[in-house]
């Protein structure tokens, strides 16, 4: 398994959505993602689209004005 983290700062939806999605086509079931933002769209978006296609969704949190989603792919 591995990590890795995307900074998709300064886009706005649909963008961080489309580029989180990307990302994922390239990591394998079991890997990791964190994915911070400052559009706060994506604290509704990213997990959404998690839940429709099948990825989980392992933590939310907002630090010093960035949102930040850490998901697992399955």
């Amino acid at each position: 398994m591995s990590h890795q983290e995307i900074s998709l700062r300064r886009l706005l939806c649909p963008l961080p959505v489309i580029r989180t999605q990307d990302t994922i086509k390239t990591l394998q079931s079991g890997d990791t993602l964190t994915v911070i933002c400052t559009d706060p769209g994506v604290m509704h978006d990213i997990p959404a689209w998690c839940r429709i296609n099948g990825h989980q969704v392992l933590n939310t949190r907002i630090e010093s004005g960035e949102y930040i989603i850490e998901i697992q792919v399955t």
